[in-house]
């Protein structure tokens, strides 16, 4: 605040005096303007003279020659002294007048004495007087300055006192806005050491305003919120690999103490409990690449997209999930379109869908894997005749490790929540639609954004 009080000052200073110097500036020239119209004055009456000398029309044109206050005339001819207007005797003081009178000029010429003492201040015009090419005489024309000092402080004080003003109005300006700026700011970092000592969920609120500060009130309880999602998050996962990962260990652990324990070790025996145990690992691993991917989705660099077709992306996938188990498949026609995705991602997220609809249907049921590009949109669907799913089961299948409507032990759960992230990734969503005894459909909606139609690719090409 002082800082800026002192640039503040200093411009002010700055522009005062530049105020007072070029008004002491324009007002010199007024005068010398004024001066100069004398001299024509006097000229144009000494040309248009009849007869008379041009001594006997100087005494007579000081005589009868009405001049603004302040101003003085003096006149040399060399028939005659030098005579004046009223008060005229002030100019033969001046040492340059003085030499004026006695060798004039040889063109108009002007000098600003200085004050000294009683005597004030004049600005002196002094122009040759001239018959043909031989000067004859001198013509001086003098104005008092003194006005221009008094005018110079009625100046210098009514624009000081506009700029006193104008300072106390900018250094309360300037003291409101730091006020409210440091304020929130203020706000900002107690808010940070609150969420330091590990209150993340502290928040500065709506600050009521659109501005820059507002901004920053938003942007940070934006981003506390982004971090205690992630930290959530993260808590929820180590809570859930704690959860998962508890149960496969125990049953490897007890089936080992089984075999430990054992006098009689048979080969069958120790064959059976190896398999029970490199089963567990199996799972526990691809319990752990779940939810590392899960963990990773909250990271921005999460989608890796590159441009893909469509048509061979779904051929590929079709050819390998039909062999997963005995169905009745289908594949239905897909758009000739290229879509920007990550091509291993979403093959693992499909192949998810894929892996439930196995699992609720049976023999000789139907699964289906459609593509529909609705022009706002594109859908990747999964469809199944299977058991299908209540409006409850579908209200909580995005939830970890929910298994809804699953018969059987296998499969960890995270099947759809993992479906979610990687949608959501790309910035879709996921629909399901499912009917007790009739099926279940699960759509991946793609934006727009990811899609390049023909039309948009030849426009892009050369």
């Amino acid at each position: 605040m002082v800082i800026h009080g002192l640039i503040v000052t200093t411009v002010l200073g700055v522009v005062l005096f530049r105020v007072v110097a070029d008004f002491g500036v324009h007002y010199r020239q007024s005068v010398t303007r004024d001066l100069s119209d004398e001299l024509i004055e006097f000229g144009a009456a000494a040309n248009s003279r009849h007869a008379a000398p041009l001594a006997n029309f100087t005494t007579s044109y000081l005589r009868s020659h009405v001049l603004s206050s302040g101003r003085l005339l003096l006149i040399r001819t060399e028939l005659q002294p030098a005579e004046g207007s009223p008060g005229s005797s002030q100019l033969l003081r001046i040492a340059q007048v003085k030499a004026w009178l006695v060798h004039p000029p040889s063109a108009t010429t002007t000098i600003t004495t200085k004050a000294k003492g009683p005597m004030p201040a004049f600005l002196v015009l002094a122009s040759p007087l001239r018959q043909g090419s031989t000067i004859h005489g001198v013509f001086l024309a003098a104005a008092n300055l003194s006005p221009l000092a008094v005018q110079q402080r009625q100046v210098l004080v009514l624009a000081g006192s506009e700029a006193a003003v104008a300072l106390m109005v900018t250094l309360l300006s300037t003291y409101l806005l730091l006020r409210r700026v440091l304020r929130t700011v203020g706000r900002v970092t107690e808010a940070a050491d609150e969420i330091a000592r590990g209150d993340l969920e502290h928040r500065l609120g709506d600050h009521g305003s659109r501005d820059e500060v507002g901004k920053l009130v938003a942007t940070f309880d934006t981003m506390i919120g982004r971090i205690s999602s992630a930290m959530g998050a993260q808590r929820q996962l180590l809570s859930d690999v704690s959860h998962q990962l508890r149960t496969p260990l125990t049953v490897a652990r007890g089936h080992l103490e089984v075999l430990d324990r054992g006098d009689c070790v048979d080969p069958q025996e120790v064959h059976e409990t190896l398999a029970v145990v490199v089963n567990e690992i199996d799972h526990m691993r691809s319990l752990v690449d779940r939810l590392l991917l899960l963990g990773r989705a909250l990271e921005p660099d999460f989608i890796d997209a590159e441009p893909v077709d469509l048509r061979s992306f779904l051929a590929d996938l079709f050819e390998g999930a039909r062999v997963l188990a005995d169905r009745d498949w289908s594949l239905g026609p897909a758009p000739d379109v290229v879509v920007t995705i990550d091509a291993q991602k979403m093959r693992g997220a499909l192949l998810n869908l894929v892996d439930n609809a196995v699992g609720a249907t049976g023999p000789g049921d139907h699964i289906s894997l459609d593509a529909y590009d609705r022009g706002a949109e594109l859908e990747l669907v999964v469809g199944d005749s299977g058991r299908g799913m209540t409006e409850d089961q579908v209200s909580n299948a995005f939830a970890r490790f929910a298994r809804p409507g699953a018969v059987d032990a296998s499969g960890s759960g995270l099947g759809l929540t993992i479906v979610k992230a990687v949608t959501e990734g790309h910035g879709g969503r996921v629909v399901i639609d499912s009917e007790v005894g009739v099926g279940c459909r699960v759509a991946m909606v793609l934006p727009a954004s990811r899609v390049q139609r023909e039309a948009q690719m030849a426009g892009d090409g050369p």
